[in-house]
């Protein structure tokens, strides 16, 4: 044949549904119940004999074909049905007019429901087990089989005493293993059923983009047919991933309360064991109950709460949060939450770690993940004794489990550190992410809790918090309204106003102040140091908002300046983060230039800050002097000449390198702060004296002490006279010269009616 011709596709094995004959049996399943009569006639036979020594086997043999001829009878049904067998095989007119004309029990019995065959299974094969057993029992006592049924608790209860020590002597063996192990797989899974579960759609706030997608889901959960009829399958399972508090839980819930399913709620530890084998028992039983629920309900949604516990065969994490240990400037919370993310991943470094979970690690021990990945997606094999054994006994195919409606929820705010085998399509089939709110969000779920309690919150304020609140989650506004209530009470009031929700936005944020008291000089470096990161987040980043400003000291501070995006943004330009540096730079450059050279170490969280921002714009996104990525040369060893002492050296002349850019990069942002600052010395000035009179003031009282306008708390008018910027001058210098001698300061802060 030439090798250009095409090839004609080799068949493979034909379909069941495809063949036009039944299935050929094998010669052991043609002749084993032939064989099985045979073996059971002669026994008998040889019985007689025994016990009848001048009995011959001619004589045996006819006794029982008259005594024993029900066993023939059987037999003769059984060849029967293996000739029928044989004639489907062979013909094929005969296969197809058996198949349209006599198999209507089959068709009659899948009308039923999936539940309702499963019960009346279970009584069948109760009827067929005790009528075996009063015929065995019949043959036994020489009566008939309903009154041997009858006699045969008189025979046990005779049989008692000897049953019962051998019972016990069992019973005591295995009772230490089998009570520990069950009481061990019990525990951690929590069943609600639809009445017990009230929350539906409506009391999710926030999330509209990911429930649109879930309503998908649900609908194929409640009408398979409208996907199944076109050749596709329902998704069985959802991942929900993102921040803590974003509302995957509630919005699990919800999706039980909107179909009107059970809920099993699985506890995160719930397979984490001392001892192999109990949590593949856990996961074997919880399956045998979705299963169950399933088929009575039609349909059951299994939640996984904190999914990541299940473990990986091989964890993947990243360490840490951002914590900022320096009791000093709260360096980091005047940044963007771009460059914040990026200072963590800089400080705690983004490294991820393997651990071996062989042991009591990785979801409950060796196996309990396996086990789970074959439940939620492993062979559908047939299920039950009598439908493995006994049909296949009488010749007939077992029949495939029902299909079952088993709804699997994952939630996690680690999506990295589960297993990528958990993951693969049909298993879990979609994934949403359920991140921070948008600004649309935030005010639905701000109204959402506030129309819970008593308000006089106005449509323009409740944006305004929607607004100044850019990464708020669900839990985090309902602790904050909360909180605001707290207040309310405390002050035997019972409304809440717009202050009494911002005083515990500031709390929540910051944590209580501590109850001490700067001496002057110190108050007013403090005051200095925050009004430079102020005034230059004020002239500089416009795409950042200052949220407050304040000296008070907290737990692992001394002042702050906070700021916010005002617009949900997902990109980031090199001027902005220009800016983010300038800002840091500020307190660093503010201090040299207001105490005569000098500065705190209260900058070196600013200056952390400000060379992780840099390096980052320098060696990967292509904001410096140069365009090549650092991260690629380092890992592609560019500039290593070879050899293992070439490597190292390279290394270093790479990070030689990165490190002169990124210093010369810092230093004229550090000029340009010094210039910036320069040219508004009096305005750092006014906004330090507004900071030690009030010690915290809104944003909008910042902008006020800039543009000489009115705040909620400060009045900036005085500030644009001339006459009250010289009297703020004279106590700086007054101060300065108590800081260079360790003194009080003999001039009083000046005070503006």
């Amino acid at each position: 044949m030439s090798d250009t011709q095409p090839q004609v596709a080799e068949q493979g094995r034909p379909r069941d549904t495809d063949r036009k004959t039944r299935v050929h049996l094998s010669t052991f399943d043609r002749f084993k119940f032939i064989i099985f009569f045979a073996i059971i006639f002669m026994v008998l036979v040889w019985a007689d004999m025994s016990n009848n020594p001048i009995l011959s086997f001619s004589d045996a043999f006819k006794e029982n074909l008259n005594s024993r001829w029900w066993l023939l009878a059987l037999a003769a049904i059984e060849i029967i049905r293996q000739l029928h067998f044989l004639a489907a095989e062979i013909v094929a007119p005969y296969h197809g007019a058996w198949l349209k004309y006599f198999s209507t029990v089959d068709r009659n019995l899948h009308r039923l429901s999936d539940w309702n065959r499963y019960r009346l299974s279970r009584v069948i094969k109760g009827v067929l087990f005790i009528c075996l057993i009063a015929v065995a029992l019949g043959a036994y006592y020489k009566q008939t089989p309903v009154t041997a049924l009858f006699l045969a608790p008189k025979a046990l209860w005779s049989a008692m005493p000897m049953l019962a020590q051998l019972a016990f002597a069992v019973f005591f063996i295995l009772i230490q293993f089998f009570a520990m192990f069950w009481f061990l797989s019990k525990g951690g899974i929590d069943t609600y059923f639809p009445d017990d579960i009230r929350t539906r759609f409506s009391d999710v706030w926030g999330q509209d983009h990911v429930l649109n997608r879930i309503r998908e889901n649900l609908l194929f959960l409640e009408s398979p047919e409208e996907i199944e009829k076109h050749g596709g399958y329902v998704p069985g399972g959802i991942l929900l991933w993102g921040p803590p508090g974003t509302g995957k839980t509630l919005m699990a819930e919800s999706m039980a309360g909107e179909t009107g399913k059970p809920f099993v709620f699985v506890d995160p530890g719930a397979f984490n064991n001392m001892f192999f084998g109990v949590g593949v028992l856990k996961v074997k039983s919880l399956f045998r109950k979705l299963r169950k629920l399933s088929l009575r309900y039609g349909g059951v949604v299994a939640f996984f709460d904190e999914a990541d516990s299940l473990g990986n065969r091989g964890i993947s994490t990243q360490q840490g949060r951002y914590s900022n240990s320096d009791t000093s400037c709260h360096g980091g919370t005047y940044l963007s939450e771009g460059a914040t993310a990026l200072i963590a991943r800089k400080r705690f470094g983004s490294e991820k770690f393997v651990a071996n979970t062989a042991m009591s690690g990785g979801g409950g021990g060796m196996g309990t993940l396996q086990a789970l990945l074959t439940e939620m997606s492993g062979l559908k094999k047939p299920r039950g004794f009598f439908n493995r054994v006994v049909r296949r006994t009488l010749g007939l195919r077992p029949k495939l489990p029902p299909k079952y409606r088993i709804l699997i929820v994952l939630a996690t705010n680690m999506p990295e550190a589960l297993d990528e085998a958990l993951l693969r399509p049909g298993r879990i089939d979609r994934m949403y992410r359920v991140g921070y709110p948008s600004k649309a969000g935030r005010v639905r779920t701000y109204k959402g809790y506030l129309d819970k309690v008593s308000h006089s919150l106005s449509e323009d304020e409740v944006d305004k918090l929607a607004t100044i609140t850019p990464y708020a989650t669900g839990a985090t506004i309902k602790d904050t309204i909360n909180e605001a209530l707290i207040n309310v009470i405390r002050d035997g009031r019972t409304t809440i106003t717009f202050a009494d929700v911002i005083k515990a936005k500031q709390f929540k944020e910051l944590g209580p102040a501590e109850d001490v008291e700067y001496i002057e000089r110190e108050r007013h470096a403090v005051a200095v140091h925050e009004a430079c990161h102020g005034v230059m987040a004020y002239l500089m980043r416009h795409h950042m908002s200052i949220d407050l400003a304040t000296i008070e000291k907290g737990s692992d501070y001394l002042g702050m300046v906070a700021s916010i995006p005002p617009d949900d943004q997902f990109t980031r330009w090199r001027t902005e983060y220009e800016a983010d540096i300038l800002v840091s730079l500020a307190s660093l450059a503010g201090e040299r230039m207001f105490f005569d050279g000098d500065n705190s170490s209260g900058v070196s969280g600013d200056l952390e800050s400000a060379t992780t921002v840099a390096s980052f714009m320098e060696g990967h996104w292509g904001m410096g002097s140069t365009i090549s990525s650092h991260a690629s040369n380092r890992r592609f060893e560019v500039g290593a000449p070879g050899g293992a002492k070439g490597k190292d050296d390279g290394a270093r002349e790479l990070r030689r390198a990165l490190a002169d850019r990124i210093e010369d990069n810092l230093s004229s942002l550090l000029a340009k702060a010094e210039m910036v600052l320069r040219d508004n010395k009096g305005k750092v000035l006014s906004l330090a004296h507004a900071l030690e009179i009030h010690k915290t003031i809104s944003g909008e009282d910042v902008v006020a002490v800039m543009e000489g306008g009115k705040g909620p708390l400060v009045d900036g008018a005085p500030y644009q006279s001339t006459e009250n910027v010289a009297l703020i001058e004279r106590y700086h210098e007054a101060a300065l010269i108590a800081h260079k001698g360790h003194e009080k300061p003999a001039v009083q802060i000046p005070t503006f009616g």
